[in-house]
């Protein structure tokens, strides 16, 4: 492989990763990336189809997105003022931690707090930046570890806090206990937490908002029938949204994405509450095949994908899947306690039928 001629311009952080790649080839099933089923109506298609065509091609889109962030500031209970739009929620990952890249006072670099397992993206934007990611491991039960936590930030006292509740691979809304405590330990720094699944969970963490000026809260489309927009968005106090605009890319959400996500909000709530019905109970049907299911130990879930203990080797289970048309995501690759690990997302009844008529025969 030819050398690339400006290596040593380049952060050294970069030489050691790889680009994202989803898993290639084709699958009768996809039961690996998080994303909901087909569910949305030939109507709710017709009529998103209809709005992306009215999109005035030549022109850029709106670059104060308000339209968009007063239909998402209805949904979050705020109003547009605390709203912040990104191309996804990883552009608003990127942007928090680009915008909270200062040292602390006496610290050679800035350091950023998560948990491990967890979303590999909290990682990949620290590191790319040359920013420091802390990772705490979860507790026996996939919950938060408060006293690791409560140690990590006395000792690193990170810029950034990072928190996926429900959490991604594991499926578990954080203890709420717990998650205060971690808030309240961590209030010298912004605490960021990712509520991508959450509206496959009983509850929201968005009540923290109120009782703490150092919480932000992160959501997006993409769980809930619109990964195709890539359309995410942060909850957080006026002031932070308004620092954080100001690193935030001019024209960062395409027109089509912006006015389809909120004729989907203001028109197709009961597409979307379909949706999230149909996910619900899937799930419970699933998770209860499963504990019926020897060789395997399913963790109750709060999002749209169930975190499976496998006997045999996880990369085992994973490769038999495959060879049946039916891909889920492994994390045997990561070692230790989760080279037992599958995650497998919620699909249309038909999907999930396959999953468990081949699932015996892989375990």
């Amino acid at each position: 492989m030819k050398s690339f001629p400006f290596a040593e311009l380049l952060r050294p952080e970069i030489a050691d990763l790889k680009a994202y790649a989803p898993h290639e080839g084709q699958f009768d099933v996809r039961l690996d990336a998080n994303e909901a089923p087909a569910l949305l109506s030939e109507g709710a298609r017709a009529r998103l189809a209809e709005v992306a065509g009215q999109t005035a091609w030549e022109r850029y889109p709106d670059a104060s997105e308000l339209e968009l962030r007063t239909a998402l500031g209805a949904r979050s209970g705020v109003g547009a003022e605390s709203v912040l739009v990104g191309c996804g929620s990883d552009e608003l990952l990127s942007l928090l931690v680009t915008a909270f890249d200062r040292p602390r006072l006496g610290a050679r670099s800035t350091t950023l707090a998560t948990v491990t397992p967890t979303f590999v993206m909290y990682r990949m934007a620290a590191r790319v930046r040359g920013v420091t990611a802390i990772e705490v491991p979860l507790d026996r039960s996939w919950d938060l570890d408060v006293a690791g936590f409560e140690r990590a930030l006395a000792m690193m006292r990170p810029n950034l806090v990072l928190l996926a509740s429900p959490n991604n691979p594991t499926g578990r809304l954080m203890s709420a206990d717990r998650l205060e405590a971690v808030v309240r330990a961590a209030h010298d720094a912004v605490v960021v937490v990712d509520e991508a699944y959450v509206d496959y969970a009983p509850r929201t963490q968005l009540g923290l908002l109120e009782r703490h000026s150092n919480v932000a809260v992160l959501r997006t489309l993409s769980k809930i029938g619109f990964a195709a927009l890539r359309v995410g968005w942060l909850v957080a106090d006026p002031a932070l949204i308004g620092e954080l605009d100001k690193v935030r890319m001019p024209y960062n959400v395409p027109t089509p994405s912006q006015r389809v996500a909120t004729v989907a909000l203001r028109e197709l709530g009961s597409e979307i509450d379909h949706i999230v019905e149909v996910v619900r109970r899937e799930r419970d049907r699933v998770t209860e095949a499963l504990e019926r299911m020897g060789g395997l130990t399913p963790t109750p879930s709060d999002a749209n994908f169930i975190w499976v203990r496998t006997e045999s080797p996880a990369g085992e289970v994973h490769a038999r899947l495959a060879g049946n048309g039916v891909l889920v995501r492994s994390f045997h690759a990561s070692g230790g306690r989760l080279a037992h690990q599958l995650r497998i997302t919620i699909g249309a009844p038909a999907d999930n039928d396959r999953l468990l008529e081949v699932l015996p025969s892989c375990v």
